[in-house]
Order: structure tokens, then sequence, then C-alpha cells
């Protein structure tokens, strides 16, 4: 499933695997930020883990397959630490995430929203 693969690639920092499961028009809509598509994400995802290790965990609550569109809701947790140690910082909240089927088969991530905060 796309969802696990995701994650997988996230906790790895593998940007080029990533971007093999988003839709060309995709778009990621994250709190306090404009809309970002293929290019804004990868350059805020080279930067974060340029800048700290990141370790995220997300739990499926819900999978729905509509023809050929499926969104997932899941809860996730975040962890951001300096790659030099000092104090993770920890996140967690929601997330939404619509998929694509493609002509050839595949499910893309077309459209994503989360909700995460800080973990007091």
């Amino acid at each position: 499933m796309v969802h696990s693969i995701w994650i997988e690639a996230v906790n790895a920092g593998d940007l080029t695997r990533l971007l093999t499961l988003v839709a060309e028009d995709v778009v990621f809509l994250t709190p306090g930020q404009a809309p970002l598509g293929r290019e804004g994400f990868s350059s805020n995802f080279t930067n974060a883990h340029r800048q700290m290790r990141i370790g995220c965990t997300s739990e499926l609550e819900e999978v729905v397959v509509v023809g050929e569109v499926a969104y997932t809701r899941s809860r996730d947790a975040l962890s951001v630490t300096p790659p030099a140690g000092g104090k993770t910082a920890q996140f967690a909240g929601y997330r939404l995430t619509v998929y694509r089927k493609q002509r050839d088969g595949r499910w893309l991530l077309s459209r994503d929203v989360h909700t995460l905060s800080a973990v007091a």
C-alpha cells in the first residue's frame, strides 16, 4: 500500500522514492503555510532532512476506495532531532490523504493535509 511505502521513504529521507508516489499536480496543505506542489515539497523535505533526523509513525484509522479515488485517515507522530544530538521535538496529529488511480493501475498521492502540532 502506498501509505506504508510513503512512511518508510520519509524515515529513510528518500525523496526520489517519495516523488514516484505523488501525482504531478499534487497539493500538500500544512497548517500556517501556503499550499505546496512537488517543487515546494521537494525543497522543504530536502532542507528538513539536512537539518535534522526525522522519525515518523502513522497508524491508519480509515481507508475508503470509491472507483478511481481513495482516501486514508491516519494518526501520525513525528520526532525531530538535531543531527548533533540535543532535544527531540515531538509532533502529533491527524492526516487525510487523497489518492487517484492511474491508467497503469498505480495509486498516486494527489492531496494531503495534516494537523500535526507540537506535543507539550
